[in-house]
């Protein structure tokens, strides 16, 4: 079960971003000109990146633009092809390796914008944002296959955000969620996808792993996400208690919110899931699924 991300991009040329799964953007934007969309390996703008403009130049002509460098590297005349009273929808595909970048309205099985970059790039983010005298209204679908990017994963300046990372990766910025009793190495907060869940748990890079309780046991992952440049807290909760600014972090597997959990165990302060239904916060520790019915909860500030 996944839901679509709705905002607002006021005229300023400043991109949000949310990540991007499964090589593919769908969405509806309503705007008078130039929705922007941003192509990018991180949550910010950095070479390398690919840029989308719809309905730029008052209107009259979509391009493709590279490294924010002109010329540009593909351009098309699309007059009125934005509307300011109504949603118009698009998708925009990346394949073969990310060397193929595709621009078509919805319901169009062809494309009427594309690029073949000879230097493909891993295309994790996407970003929007509108400017040149137009404020915009988005849509983002989200594919029900694909993990869900919970409103709170839109990244705006220093905002939290979700990072890729596989085998012990730590981002810049990774959010340090707990502690191990044995080592005091850090435990930094991550999520990954686990029997059709997106499960938020513990990373402990020098185990190579994100561990998720699932099941009545601590499943490593070798793929995760790393929350990065967080500023919430932790506040101490009980039951199925979730204050009204915890962190949206992941979904079970029948679409039931999941949220960042701490508990003190042993020694270690560990990472883990809060299901609301459940009452409780679960850790991976040891092998196992553990559950606690007191806990702390991550909240944004």
């Amino acid at each position: 079960m996944a839901s679509n991300i709705e905002l607002d991009t006021e005229d300023k040329l400043e991109y949000r971003f949310y990540p991007a799964t499964n090589g593919v953007v769908n969405f509806k934007v309503r705007a008078a000109n130039d929705a922007h969309l941003a192509l990018t390996t991180g949550p910010e703008e950095s070479d390398p990146m690919l840029e989308v403009f719809i309905g730029g130049w008052k209107n009259s002509k979509s391009v493709i633009r590279k490294n924010r460098t002109k010329p540009d590297v593909a351009e098309v005349d699309t007059p009125d092809v934005l509307n300011a009273g109504e949603f118009r929808g698009f998708w925009v595909k990346w394949f073969d390796d990310n060397k193929v970048i595709t621009v078509g309205m919805e319901g169009a099985a062809a494309a009427f914008l594309s690029y073949e970059n000879p230097e493909p790039f891993p295309i994790n983010f996407v970003g929007v944002c509108t400017g040149w005298g137009a404020c915009g209204s988005w849509i983002i679908e989200q594919n029900e296959s694909a993990p869900s990017a919970p409103a709170a994963a839109l990244v705006s300046g220093g905002a939290a955000c979700w990072v890729p990372a596989a085998n012990g990766e730590i981002p810049p910025g990774a959010v340090v969620g707990g502690s191990d009793g044995g080592s005091d190495e850090p435990i930094y907060i991550g999520r990954a996808q686990h029997e059709g869940a997106i499960i938020p748990g513990k990373v402990v890079a020098s185990h190579g792993v994100c561990y998720v309780a699932w099941g009545g046991a601590e499943n490593p992952k070798a793929e995760y996400e790393v929350l990065c440049d967080g500023t919430g807290t932790f506040v101490p909760v009980s039951g199925g208690e979730i204050p009204p600014n915890a962190l949206p972090a992941g979904e079970s597997e029948d679409g039931e919110p999941l949220f960042i959990g701490r508990v003190p165990h042993e020694g270690s302060v560990t990472v883990g899931k809060v299901q609301q239904s459940h009452g409780v916060c679960y850790i991976p520790y040891g092998g196992q699924e553990m559950a606690f019915a007191e806990y702390e909860i991550y909240v944004s500030q």
